[in-house]
């Protein structure tokens, strides 16, 4: 079973209340406010979402089978989906955010991440080599074709949400050592402890706390890293099964 499969049998049957697919981030609102990023299409640009208009009167299971679409934003739709509905471990968590943790794991080690990240330029003289791999690479960037070449040797590896979503998680996963410390990070990422069946020891996401002006941020375009509203929280693997 893949990992979307088993984080789908872990959801409950709860209606849907709301669904926005805004330019940045999507949002479903069943049980929580689940986030995902919104994916898009260079090919099929306008590719409308299969029953758009009636989606509230589904409920999150049938939502969050879109993530087994062809089409992107549908994915974006059934990951938000998922991320709304699963159960909430809020005793486990930890307010740590992404970037704390890479530097405390990282400093003067060998640092890859999956998906090119804002604060990835304020910290990166910390480590002793930072590796970033992109499908778009900017300047300085590796491609996610390196990833065979460069992954297996870094001591931290921080894998963006949105490669469950767009199903590249698990072959990124294979090219880590065993003693590599995986992160995986970003508003997509499902707070779930079924990623440690996964090999990842830290999952690092999100927790809409207003959902009204996360609602209307959504809506209006505001990007997540300007967000308010949310809490930024992560499962530990050493403490959860500590």
């Amino acid at each position: 079973m893949s990992l979307l499969a088993d984080l789908i049998d872990n959801i409950t049957e709860y209606p849907v209340k709301e669904v926005v697919i805004g330019v940045f981030n999507t949002l479903v609102w069943t049980r929580n406010c689940g986030l995902s990023a919104t994916l898009k299409s260079d090919v099929f640009p306008h590719e409308r979402v299969k029953n758009s208009g009636a989606l509230t009167s589904m409920n999150v299971r049938e939502v969050a089978g879109y993530v087994f679409s062809e089409n992107p934003l549908e994915v974006s739709v059934g990951m938000a989906a998922i991320n709304s509905a699963l159960p909430v471990e809020r005793e486990k968590f930890k307010s740590i955010n992404a970037k704390e943790l890479i530097l405390k794991k990282g400093k003067m080690k060998v640092v890859g991440v999956i998906g090119h990240f804002p604060f990835l330029d304020e910290i990166k003289k910390e480590f002793r080599e930072l590796y970033i791999f992109e499908k778009m690479p900017r300047a300085g960037d590796l491609r996610e074709e390196d990833i065979p070449e460069y992954l297996p040797a870094c001591d931290v590896v921080a894998i963006t949400g949105t490669a469950i979503a767009n199903k590249s998680f698990e072959e990124i996963v294979k090219w880590t050592r065993r003693r590599s410390y995986v992160i995986v990070l970003g508003p997509t990422t499902p707070l779930s402890s079924i990623l440690f069946d996964y090999g990842v020891d830290a999952i690092c996401g999100t927790l809409v706390l207003d959902i009204p002006l996360v609602l209307n941020q959504v809506k209006e375009g505001t990007p997540f890293k300007d967000m308010k509203g949310i809490q930024y929280v992560a499962l530990l693997r050493e403490e959860y099964f500590g």
